[in-house]
């Protein structure tokens, strides 16, 4: 749902208008032969920025006219304005790459300017990029480092942009509590300096988080508050992000007759403004609107004109695996199912692959990782808020110096009061990325457990139903032509129990409808007996736990138990859960070949943090108890207050 929504990132200093000032660029031309070095670098930058909407060879041109005479006259102020504009210019062109690299140059000439308000905007529009290329850490980084010297400067506009950014971000997170408390910190700085435009930005952002959240009416509300304000300032960029966000939603409810006018018109600005993102999302919402309408012509057409536009185009990818999405729901629901399954291939090519044994692995190699970038993120931004605080405290301590005992005393205090702030904040931070972790990990399997038994599982359905339907039909001439037809058969029917195999392994029906128990009695009862005996004792699990607690612990013991098959070589595998009034308790022994627990290496393997890692999420205990040929016990003790 999130990849429907435009969010209103915004670049401070940075304001797109259509306007063509043809008078003022032939006015400027004029006076060119007149002027000479800083007065002529200034001329070029203006050129630059008038002939951006009207010619952008021409801007580019005169961008670089600029900084060759500022090299020339040690006119830095000019060559940074210079770099800044060209920056705009190629981000207006979606070359994101060359962008951040015009910034970057600017912002090092801002830095020997000691100009930290230029800095700052700098930073925010980089992040900006990094945002849309869905680089995440890296845009937090810079919105971060804007925020800091927006609120060093007392700069309330840079401050509530930066706010809304670092919003938007926390918002393609799914950290959606986050985003929403960014955002309305925003709106308030925003009222206090009577920011019209910016405040309808935060309302469009509002909006997509509550729609995300499935509260329609209050995202309803906030869509149509930011369109009554942007009609007041004719933001047409704007006014297209609400439009198409509304229309998606009144499509979700099946409002046609008002989602297909909003979205006709944020196409047409989108259009106008050369927005081809924009412009393809438009399209595919449109596309699916007539796909549920019935409307399949219509609806191809309509497909087919977004998926060229989005594969000629840069930086698309996101919306052209929309529009094959799509596109294999409109082949599918005609009959078409060639078409159908071609289109789902192209989609699913950036997807993970569903058929290998190491999937599990895969997930949490991957979401270990996030959560390690997470983590050291926060720790980096904690430590350069303590260090600038601490450059703060140190430089007053200097001139206080004389005040002997007393003054020392209170920077003792000061200090270890802000570090144990810090500290605070580090442990909420940590835990807050390791449940975005662990639930991001368990919709992901959802979804592709989804996608495997609806998807795959049915035309593998569908194919061995043509197959039998197909051996009516057929004279075998000899014995050997029906053995290939029922080997065939029976590939075909091996195939379909693996689908479901998998899919249940990823999202245990019996965790969904009963209860922990039954969900790891249904994992226990799926190994081979014979190679490994498996008894399983559970106790005080009648009533049902927190669904996230649930998932949690059925987890931990299916990591232990295939480690166990992996790695012990064991034949007999001894399983407890029982809950009490002190919480849930689970051991599981084997009595494989046992390892070294002294040795910390055998603790970097991934199926080892990943038991450690859940545990911690639940607050509970874990420890290992192994020998080597003696088998291992892994002890858990998880509190339920």
């Amino acid at each position: 749902m999130k990849l429907f929504l435009t969010a209103c990132c915004i670049a401070v200093s940075f304001v797109v208008t259509a306007q063509n000032n043809k008078a003022i660029i032939d006015s400027i031309e004029k006076t060119i032969p007149s002027l000479r070095d800083s007065t002529l670098v200034k001329a070029y930058n203006e050129l630059t920025w008038q002939y951006r909407l009207v010619d952008r060879d021409k801007a580019i041109e005169y961008g670089n006219k600029a900084i060759t005479l500022g090299n020339k006259t040690k006119f830095l102020k000019g060559i940074a304005q210079a770099y800044n504009d060209l920056g705009i210019i190629f981000y207006d062109k979606e070359n994101y790459d060359s962008a951040i690299h015009l910034y970057q140059l600017a912002a090092g000439i801002r830095e020997k300017l000691k100009d930290e308000l230029g800095i700052a905007s700098l930073y925010n529009k980089i992040g900006i990029i990094y945002q849309r290329q869905g680089v995440f850490d890296k845009a937090l980084e810079n919105q971060f480092k804007a925020l800091s010297l927006y609120e060093k400067n007392k700069n309330d506009y840079g401050i509530s942009y930066s706010l809304n950014n670092i919003g938007i971000i926390n918002q393609n997170m799914g950290q959606y509590d986050e985003a929403a408390k960014y955002q309305k910190q925003s709106i308030r700085i925003k009222e206090k300096i009577n920011d019209v435009q910016g405040i309808a930005g935060s309302y469009i952002n509002l909006a997509n988080i509550y729609y995300i959240q499935e509260e329609y009416d209050t995202s309803e509300y906030y869509y149509l508050k930011a369109i009554d304000l942007l009609k007041t300032t004719n933001n047409k960029e704007y006014i297209s992000n609400a439009q198409n966000n509304l229309g998606k939603q009144y499509q979700t409810l099946k409002q046609y007759d008002k989602a297909i006018p909003l979205i006709n018109e944020s196409l047409g600005l989108r259009k106008e403004l050369g927005d081809t993102k924009g412009t393809v999302s438009c399209l595919n919402n449109l596309g699916n609107i007539y796909i549920e309408k019935k409307m399949t012509d219509t609806a191809e057409s309509i497909l087919l004109q977004a998926l060229k536009l989005g594969k000629d185009a840069v930086n698309c990818q996101a919306e052209v695996n929309m529009v094959y999405q799509s596109l294999s729901k409109l082949y599918e629901s005609t009959g078409k199912t060639d078409k159908a399954l071609a289109m789902y291939k192209l989609y699913a090519e950036s997807k993970d692959s569903l058929y290998t044994d190491e999937l599990g692995d895969k997930f949490a190699k991957l979401e270990t990782e996030y959560k390690t970038l997470e983590k050291e993120k926060t720790i980096q931004q904690q430590e350069f808020a303590i260090k600038q605080k601490n450059y703060w405290i140190t430089g007053i301590a200097g001139l206080l110096v004389l005040g002997g005992l007393l003054s020392y005393s209170t920077y003792r205090r000061y200090k270890l009061k802000q570090q144990a702030r810090l500290n605070a904040e580090i442990l909420k931070q940590q835990e807050l990325a390791t449940k975005a972790v662990l639930e991001a990990e368990e919709a992901e399997r959802q979804r592709i457990a989804k996608d495997l038994h609806d998807g795959v599982g049915q035309m593998m359905s569908a194919a061995k139903m043509n197959l039998s339907a197909y051996e009516s039909e057929v004279q075998f001439t000899n014995p050997e032509q029906r053995n290939s037809f029922d080997k065939i058969i029976q590939l075909v029917d091996e195939s379909c129990k693996e689908v479901r195999s998998v899919s249940h392994n990823m999202m245990p029906n019996a965790l969904l409808k009963n209860s922990l128990a039954s969900a790891v009695r249904e994992f226990i009862d799926k190994l081979d007996q014979r190679t490994l005996q498996v008894h399983l004792y559970t106790e005080g699990l009648d009533e049902r736990l927190d669904s996230n607690v649930e998932t949690v612990l059925y987890r931990i013991i299916q990591e232990c138990v295939n480690n166990v098959i992996k790695h012990s070589g064991a034949s007999t595998l001894d399983i407890s859960v029982v809950k009490d009034k002190d919480g849930i308790s689970a051991t599981v022994e084997d009595n494989g070949k046992g390892f070294d627990t002294t040795d910390k290496t055998k603790f970097d393997g991934i199926g080892l943090k990943n038991i450690s890692t859940r545990v911690e999420y639940l607050k509970g205990t874990v420890d290992f108890d192994s020998t080597i040929g003696k088998g291992t016990l892994v002890a858990i003790h998880v509190p339920l207050n």
